[in-house]
């Protein structure tokens, strides 16, 4: 494919990767709670859902998911709820003390972190049938269908392994700033409630969607 229609593919998946969804919220969340622990299982976890749901994409379940309003249905409760459930666990942790000085952090086992970020990751209908009408623009009729696809859809998955990387990095380097009960408290409440609301939002996806 024509090296200057990759290079405006990479710039608007950048752009895309850079506003905070529900899979962001996730990685800040897990990073300012756990530390810098929590970075390896947590991006590893946001790279191969979001794998799955680009390839997902790429063998076809994007157009039916836009197809078929039950399925589309189901993934989308399935996702939505399960931020939901994880706001509210994080809503009734809201003032609790984390030893952040001694090096302590509330006990939480790099599968448990990996598996909420794969799930909250890959159980997201936007993404994929974002995109299914994502790369479609950015192909070239001159040259063959399948690489382009791969090309495209790996570079995604770098791009956005990076991302959470970076946001994870960020997250655990302000966990000090957080050390006293009254920041913890507001942490919980505005994290808990952020993840609440991309639940809810989630769950009032439609079918016709054109952004992740």
């Amino acid at each position: 494919m024509p090296f200057e229609l990759w290079l405006a593919y990479v710039a608007t998946s950048a752009v895309v990767l850079a506003i905070p969804g529900p899979t962001i919220l996730l990685v800040l969340s897990f990073s300012i709670t756990h530390g810098r622990k929590a970075t390896l299982p947590v991006v590893a976890g946001v790279t191969l859902g979001d794998s799955v749901a680009i390839t997902l994409s790429l063998i076809g379940l994007g157009t039916l998911l836009e197809a078929s309003a039950l399925w589309f249905t189901v993934i989308k409760w399935m996702g939505g709820l399960y931020l939901v459930y994880l706001g509210l666990k994080l809503l009734r942790g809201a003032g609790k003390t984390i030893a952040m000085h001694s090096g302590e952090a509330p006990s939480s086992s790099p599968r448990k972190l990996f598996g909420n970020a794969f799930i909250v990751t890959a159980l997201n209908p936007k993404s994929i049938v974002f995109f299914i009408a994502l790369l479609p623009q950015f192909i070239s009729g001159s040259h063959p269908l399948a690489p382009q696809l791969w090309i495209l859809g790996v570079t995604f998955v770098v791009l956005a392994t990076i991302g959470a990387t970076s946001y994870a990095l960020f997250a655990a380097s302000i966990r000090r700033f957080l050390a006293s009960t009254r920041a913890q408290k507001a942490y919980g409440l505005v994290g808990g409630g952020l993840l609440c609301a991309a639940g809810v939002w989630a769950l009032s996806a439609r079918r016709v969607l054109t952004t992740a």
